[in-house]
């Protein structure tokens, strides 16, 4: 066992690989192609279905080769050679998915009359929600030449856009100081880290290089950002999109009306909260103004230092007394080396949890620097794996995944109960501390990202309305919706004008909700388990549906329902509850 991943698996003589891939796929399409019995006889179907199934198990996605230059491109971003590998890889992917794409569009587009048949057909019923979002998508699909098209231009008129600025960003460096006020040369990400910094002058000088810094690129992501508008507005034009979310909605598996109560309730109970924190936080921090970049100054220091032996040993005790079969999953992982711990000179920043294939395996990364953030990002990516890990049980590869709209509930899950039983091995202080932090976190999760969803709407609104924004119109509608949510005790700065320029949610659409619903329904799964330890079981039930069906109907199996607004106004005032306990708590200790 090692502390990287270990990437033999994915290994192999890709050339031979490739040809199976061709052959499997040309002897899909040339079986299929012209022979269109599938889309009248429900029996017929799922033999094609079968079929569709096993190359999606196994050969899509560019098969073992796609995954294993993604993988290690993650290790080793700026490697050319890994570049060039990736991107024949990524190309030979798309040939094979334009081959057999006509398969997808041909069952979109069966009639309605067919449509009810087939979804009521017995027959079709391990495929029946994977049939009913087809049909749902066929209304907004093109022919499969001009699918074809819209695959090919992705990346001229949307991701070079977006690559560019976000390379521009990174290659930028500046003098700041760093902890003994030294002045030291540092990057754009170090730099940005450093506007959090505890030490007023640390954070000015780094505040003020990264402004400078941005002040730079304003002209640059106004064109880039009207790029990026203009691409939607005519995808949306083109596929008869009525408003520009949809199509978010529709790839997250989740009704508009559900998307739009969750936004409402958190801008009606939700931005309150948040206001009242962070007038909590600067009381605490002895500060009368914030300014945009001093939102997430973390307030007081736990000394203590978690290692990833010790965190490892944690984690696997708070699994364990939920569900044996948690711990049983990490421990695999551990000795699987499936995670990647710690951080390297050319390795991405930050953690995720990733898959492509069912019989792929899954892959966690982290950049583990013994920091109690670190023990929860562990816990966080571990949700996330061993949700994974649970649908691929039980759902054939065409029912595996986690739309964005649930994509969060059982990483957090898991993480909140990392951070409850921290709670119960400290002092008041560190209580206090620990807090605060997960009220930034809770604040950071769901308002803040409901606040950017508004921000969107309002921006592709105004774009199609007036044709092009300028970097100042940009910046008026970014300001108030992050003052909705922040308050007056923030000062209208540089730095919140200019927010948008490197945030690069806003430029992948409307997924910024997803945040939001998914640390809320969480919160619903984890009152369930604490007022009754067997209700594991109802957990457990979710991470085995997949995308089976509806993360709706999925739900309200285990009692939860998603489409109510008073379910969302719920977790709010958990939320409002650990508020007030740590106002009471910052009282009694002489803090405020």
């Amino acid at each position: 066992m090692g502390n990287g991943w270990n990437l033999e698996r994915l290994e192999g003589n890709f050339e031979i690989k490739r040809k199976e891939i061709e052959v499997v796929s040309d002897k899909f399409a040339n079986k299929w192609k012209d022979n269109l019995e599938y889309l009248k006889n429900s029996k017929i179907l799922r033999e094609a279905l079968d079929e569709y199934e096993k190359l999606a198990e196994s050969y899509l996605e560019g098969g073992d080769e796609y995954y294993l230059y993604w993988l290690k491109l993650q290790l080793d971003e700026s490697n050319p050679k890994l570049k060039a590998k990736y991107n024949k890889a990524e190309e030979f992917k798309k040939n094979i998915e334009d081959k057999i794409r006509f398969f997808i569009l041909n069952v979109s587009k069966i009639s309605k009359e067919k449509q009810k048949e087939f979804l009521e057909s017995e027959e079709l019923r391990e495929y029946r929600h994977f049939l009913e979002n087809l049909f749902l998508e066929g209304k907004y699909l093109l022919c499969e030449k001009e699918e074809k098209i819209m695959n090919l231009k992705s990346s001229g008129a949307y991701s070079f856009w977006v690559d560019m600025l976000s390379g521009f960003l990174s290659k930028e460096e500046g003098f700041v100081f760093d902890e003994n006020l030294m002045e030291v040369k540092k990057s754009f990400s170090e730099i940005r880290s450093l506007t959090e910094n505890k030490n007023k002058k640390v954070r000015d000088k780094a505040i003020n290089v990264f402004n400078k810094i941005i002040e730079k690129y304003e002209d640059v992501a106004e064109n880039e950002l009207n790029a990026v508008l203009e691409n939607k507005r005519v995808n949306d034009k083109l596929r008869g999109f009525e408003r520009p979310d949809k199509s978010r909605h529709l790839e997250d598996d989740i009704e508009t009306e559900i998307v739009d109560a969750l936004i409402e309730s958190v801008t009606e109970r939700g931005f309150e909260i948040s206001r009242k924190f962070y007038t909590l936080k600067a009381s605490l921090l002895n500060l009368k103004k914030f300014t945009y970049s001093e939102r997430n100054i973390e307030y007081g220091e736990i000394s203590k230092e978690f290692d990833y032996e010790n965190s490892q040993k944690l984690i696997a005790k708070i699994f364990s007394e939920l569900d044996k079969r948690f711990s049983e999953i990490l421990s695999y992982f551990i000795e699987k080396d499936q995670i990647d711990v710690f951080a390297k000179k050319g390795k991405r920043d930050g953690a995720f949890c990733v898959d492509m294939l069912k019989n792929q395996p899954v892959f966690v990364m982290l950049n583990h620097t013994n920091r109690l953030k670190d023990v929860l990002t562990f816990a966080h990516e571990m949700g996330h794996a061993i949700h994974k890990e649970f649908m691929k049980e039980k759902n054939n590869s065409l029912n595996i995944g986690t739309p964005k709209s649930t994509a969060e509930v059982a990483s957090t899950f898991m993480e909140d109960f990392i951070l409850q039983e921290l709670l119960k091995d400290v002092n008041e202080e560190e209580k206090l501390i620990l807090m605060i932090q997960k009220l930034q976190d809770d604040v950071q999760t769901i308002m803040r990202q409901v606040a950017c969803y508004k921000f969107e709407q309002e921006l592709h609104k105004e774009f199609r309305k007036e044709g092009y924004l300028s970097k100042k119109h940009i910046g008026k509608l970014f300001t108030k919706n992050m003052k909705s949510y922040l308050g007056e005790i923030f000062k209208d700065g540089k730095d919140m004008k200019n927010g948008w320029i490197y945030w690069p949610h806003i430029r992948s659409y409307f997924y910024n909700y997803s945040y939001a619903s998914g640390l809320l329904i969480s919160k619903a799964l984890q009152k369930m388990v604490k007022y009754n330890a067997e209700n594991i079981e109802k957990v457990k039930e979710f991470f085995y549906s997949g995308t089976s069906d509806s993360p709706k109907n999925i739900f309200n199996k285990i009692d939860i329902d998603i489409s109510n607004k008073e379910f969302w106004k719920r977790g709010l005032e958990e939320i409002e509850d650990l508020l007030n306990e740590t106002e009471e708590l910052a009282k009694k200790l002489g803090k405020i």
